[in-house]
C-alpha cells in the first residue's frame, strides 16, 4: 500500500519558514598538515563568523576517539540559519583567505546539520 502525503499551503509555509529561521551546526573534521600556514588561519575567520552570527560550540585537535580515524582539527558551529552559512561561505572576504585552510589541510569534511525542532 502506498502511502502519499499531503500538505495544506500554510502547513508548508510554515515548516519552510521555521527550517530557514532555525539554527544549523556546521561540523568540520580535517586534518592539519601545514601548522605554519593553517595558523593565520583562525584569527581571518573568527570575525567573519562574528559577522554572521556564528558561535563556535565545540573545537579539539585531540578528540577523544569511539569510533574511525579521528582528524587533527574537529569543529561545530552553530549559525543562526543555513542562508547564514552560505552568505558566510561565498563572502569575498572568506574566499579571499580560504586558500590558507584549502592548501594546509587534507581529508575535510564539512556539513550542514539542521537543528531538530523545539
Amino acid at each position: 500500500m502506498a502511502h502519499s502525503l499531503i500538505f495544506d499551503e500554510a502547513a508548508f509555509r510554515a515548516v519552510h519558514l521555521i527550517n530557514i529561521t532555525m539554527a544549523v551546526y556546521v561540523v568540520n573534521a580535517y586534518d592539519i598538515h601545514d601548522f605554519e600556514t593553517f595558523k593565520e588561519y583562525p584569527p581571518r575567520v573568527a570575525p567573519l563568523l562574528l559577522k554572521y552570527g556564528a558561535k563556535v560550540l565545540a573545537m579539539d585537535t585531540a578528540p577523544k576517539v569511539l569510533e574511525g580515524k579521528p582528524r587533527t582539527m574537529n569543529a561545530i558551529v552553530e549559525f543562526p540559519s543555513e542562508e547564514a552559512v552560505h552568505n558566510f561561505y561565498n563572502d569575498p572576504e572568506y574566499q579571499s583567505f580560504i586558500h590558507l585552510r584549502l592548501n594546509s589541510t587534507s581529508n575535510c569534511t564539512m556539513i550542514i546539520l539542521k537543528q531538530f525542532e523545539k
